[in-house]
């Protein structure tokens, strides 16, 4: 990202004037998600691979749900 471009969230392009967004660094760039969009990056990093190359090579988050 150049200065001149205003942080969007990398699956709905929406930007902070619109919706909170959370950082976080990838592969050596910054980058944006949504609160939305944060559940797809946890549970199916996978369905991302076309907005962040590499993803689905990332191993989906434990569930360890309790009654």
């Amino acid at each position: 990202m150049t200065e001149s471009q205003s942080p969007v969230c990398l699956v709905c392009q929406r930007t902070e004037q619109q919706t909170p967004l959370i950082s976080f660094r990838y592969r050596g760039a910054d980058r944006w998600i949504c609160p939305a969009h944060l559940p797809v990056l946890i549970h199916h990093p996978e369905q991302l691979d076309d907005v962040l190359p590499g993803a689905g090579d990332l191993s989906p988050a434990d569930h360890h749900d309790h009654d």
